[in-house]
């Protein structure tokens, strides 16, 4: 098998330690040699200095965790650096030790047989970890309103069926009441804003229940921490407006998409760059969001096409886009989700059209344009013009020649000469 990188290291990375391994091929002999680092920033620096002095020009290291990391910081713009998906570089069973793996990922990487993981730049990174933790932080909300849900239908306030927001300008006046010690319900009912929906006399049956000393300070404690946690992302909100000045534009085109928000828009440019040039097609971005249909076939037979597990955060915001784009009447999107759904199913067809979202930003972002609405009728035309087509083809067999005259320009566009 031919050599593509002659010198060259595998490094099998751990919490602690770092198993280097040298690989150097010279007229058909070749030498390796195998040491042991720390993960300290001087054991690293020890590392890279020790790869440089074997005249190494390519590293490979698995994608362990975030243990990764600051070996990969470190060792950027030295090397050429590769991260490999560990299960893609699985070694052989029976055989595996920290020398070992070392020395299968460095005979790997020096025949050209791993396939490097996307990492995006450092700006991309920091940004991806703001809108992560901001997400998580959300979600840490979400968490404690539940639990106040919870504490007030243990004692019987069944406020939660007659306000829609436990946290909105009425609600939190009940919830500061009640902390405040007030059990009457007709005193509750009286914080009520004007605008609520629901009758005072639905109120008063709601808002009586039997509150103990112990409910109102759980429902302190809760909204204490709610509290916090939004202060917090008001800091991350601040943070993030800085950190997307160099990605307004792409953001501003990823929103003329249908289904899109600002804050989807910002997950998108933090998950997969604003440069597409590290996917050489729509369809490699798709495969590595994972929203395409496996290849698992042996023997013939196919045994699984569902989607793979990776990039769960990328997934999750594309998800929540195709069921808004959905909604939207008079879109592309919402006639090809019901094309699908009578033949795929409901979670088929979203699936389908999270990736059709994906493959549209990924153009959006490669020509720098906002995107084009096909329209509902899209499907219709193409038909037609299909048909069109296969007309001539036919007609041309029979040495036919004909005029081509539409009435229709957009489907003008579509048939063939």
């Amino acid at each position: 098998m031919e050599v593509l990188h002659p010198q060259c290291a595998g490094l099998d990375v751990h919490k602690a330690t770092v198993v280097a391994c040298v690989r150097c091929a010279v007229d058909g002999d070749v030498k390796t040699e195998t040491r042991t680092f720390g993960t300290t920033t001087k054991a690293l620096l020890e590392l890279s200095d020790w790869l440089s002095s074997e005249g190494c020009t390519h590293v490979a290291m698995e994608s362990t965790g975030i243990y990764w990391k600051p070996i990969w910081h470190i060792l950027e713009g030295d090397f050429e650096l590769v991260l490999a998906n560990a299960t893609h570089i699985k070694h052989v069973p029976g055989r595996k030790t920290d020398v070992g793996d070392a020395r299968w990922i460095a005979d790997l990487l020096a025949h050209g047989l791993i396939r490097g993981s996307f990492v995006p730049p450092t700006e991309v990174q920091d940004l991806r970890d703001l809108t992560r933790t901001r997400k998580q932080l959300v979600r840490e909300v979400a968490r404690h309103t539940q639990r106040i849900q919870k504490t007030l239908e243990d004692a019987n306030i069944k406020i939660v069926g007659v306000i829609s927001d436990i946290l909105g300008q009425s609600g939190r006046a009940f919830l500061e009441a009640i902390i405040d010690g007030e059990s009457d319900p007709e005193k509750l009912a009286d914080r009520a804003s004007k605008r609520l929906r629901a009758s005072r006399k639905q109120l008063v049956e709601a808002l009586r229940g039997t509150v103990r000393d112990h409910h109102r300070f759980m429902l302190r404690l809760h909204l204490e921490q709610i509290d916090s946690v939004q202060r917090t992302i008001l800091d991350m909100e601040e943070r993030l407006g800085e950190r997307l000045d160099p990605f307004r534009e792409p953001i501003e085109l990823l929103q003329t998409m249908p289904g899109v928000s600002e804050t989807s828009a910002r997950v998108l440019v933090s998950e997969i760059g604003a440069d597409m040039s590290r996917f050489p097609t729509a369809n490699h971005l798709v495969s590595w969001a994972g929203l395409c249909p496996r290849s698992d076939e042996s023997a013939g037979k196919r045994r699984s096409t569902r989607i793979r597990k990776g990039a769960a955060w990328l997934k999750t915001v594309l998800v929540q886009c195709a069921w808004a784009a959905i909604r939207k009447k008079d879109c592309y999107f919402r006639a090809r989700y019901h094309r699908l759904r009578a033949r795929r199913g409901s979670m088929k067809a979203i699936i389908a059209i999270a990736a059709a979202m994906l493959r549209a930003a990924y153009h959006m972002l490669t020509k720098a344009e906002p995107y084009k609405e096909l329209g509902p009728g899209h499907f219709d035309r193409a038909s037609r013009a299909r048909a069109a087509n296969r007309h001539l083809r036919n007609l041309r067999r029979l040495g036919v020649s004909v005029r081509l005259v539409t009435v229709d320009d957009d489907l003008a566009d579509l048939v063939s000469p």
